[in-house]
């Protein structure tokens, strides 16, 4: 039994969980939890024991000095708790950590006895991918669930995935069988440029997230960070005229296979999201925070970090041209060396996309069956 000391009882919690590795391309979803906890000023109440779950040659740990005592800091996953107040309180319960090495049916029993103490309502899981998607348009976020009835209340996909995982899908079946609501977010990267850090698809998760917990989220210097990411990367590529030809194609394709969304439905839900914010007060964004126009790089290289090397020539498409990925459901090796596959036709599913843009979405794996 989990015993929980000196945590205050939480309004409506909702358990927000980022794993760094596999499921996270550009570092983008262990950053949007990162954000929440420094914005809200999280407070750290349990960490998982790193000798049960971490193989030491994979992750290892690091050491450093504490006024000049040598200190060592272990690979772990931590939790922490936000207090978010506010006309609609409701409080977070912050996920942050890597990837386990082994024991995952433990480590998500473990995770799953923190939800239960605490009271978590639901469980958010945020992952990110490399996908065929050009860094010039929004970033597709894929909301996904095993629980059918979830699926149609919260107007997500249902995923239907089968093949390998990650701990996102491991994680979201255990929150199914132990009849915890779960999702998952994805967030597409572009594979060409899946260095970290990407503040446009951190700032793509926080704002899906935002609307699916009905929470304001405080976006600090992200919108900016995003706009000046972008403007980088479009002076990276205009100054390769292969790389700028095949942004551009995936630009085609990304445009055709959008014109549908381009309804009124999806027009109202952007208008009704910029009116929650300007109603919430706080710095102005554009509606949906999509972060697209070009921005200030002097600013971004003053105040966030120094752009990542381009990693090279993307490897293009052979014959078929690339597919859309905005509904992708699975984890991505964000390695900077790997190198981009052809993805096959995903439109029939929310899952595709696992490393170097192949697919691999999370699904209905069983993790008793691990």
């Amino acid at each position: 039994m989990i015993e929980l000391e000196g945590v205050p009882e939480l309004v409506d919690p909702v358990m927000v969980a980022a794993f760094e590795g596999w499921n996270d391309a550009g570092d983008a979803a262990s950053t949007a939890v990162a954000h929440l906890d420094k914005e809200w000023k999280g407070e750290v109440f349990a960490a998982l024991d790193a000798e049960d779950y971490y193989d030491f040659q994979v992750n290892r740990p690091t050491v450093w000095l504490d006024g000049g005592v040598r200190k060592i800091t272990w690979p772990t996953t931590r939790l922490s708790v936000v207090r978010v107040g506010g006309e609609k309180p409701r409080d977070l319960v912050l996920v942050r950590g890597i990837e386990p090495s082994m024991r995952w049916r433990s480590f998500c029993n473990e995770l799953l006895g923190f939800a239960h103490e605490l009271g978590v309502e639901l469980v958010v899981i945020l992952g990110a991918l490399l996908g065929d998607t050009p860094h010039t348009r929004p970033v597709p976020v894929s909301g996904v669930t095993s629980d059918a009835d979830l699926a149609r209340t919260m107007d997500l996909e249902e995923t239907k995935y089968e093949g390998p995982t990650g701990i996102v899908g491991i994680l979201q079946e255990a929150c199914t069988h132990a009849g915890v609501p779960a999702v998952s977010l994805w967030a597409a990267v572009p594979h060409y440029v899946s260095q970290p850090p990407n503040p446009k698809a951190t700032l793509a998760l926080l704002n899906r997230l935002e609307d699916l917990i009905d929470l304001r989220i405080p976006l600090g210097e992200l919108p900016e960070d995003a706009r000046a990411w972008q403007l980088g990367v479009d002076q990276l590529a205009a100054e390769d005229s292969e790389v700028a030809e095949y942004v551009q194609s995936l630009e085609e394709a990304r445009d055709t296979a959008d014109l549908p969304e381009a309804s009124g439905e999806a027009i109202a839900r952007e208008f009704e999201r910029y009116l929650r914010r300007r109603d919430g007060g706080g710095p102005a964004t554009q509606p949906g925070s999509h972060a697209t126009e070009s921005g200030d790089a002097a600013s971004f290289l003053r105040d966030g970090p120094a752009p990542r090397p381009w990693p090279g020539k993307p490897q293009l498409p052979e014959a078929e041209p690339a597919p859309e990925s905005g509904t992708a459901d699975e984890g991505s090796d964000k390695s900077p060396d790997a190198k981009p596959e052809k993805s096959p036709d995903s439109t029939d599913s929310p899952d595709s996309a696992g490393p170097s843009g192949t697919t691999d979405p999370s699904g209905p794996t069983d993790p008793s069956n691990d």
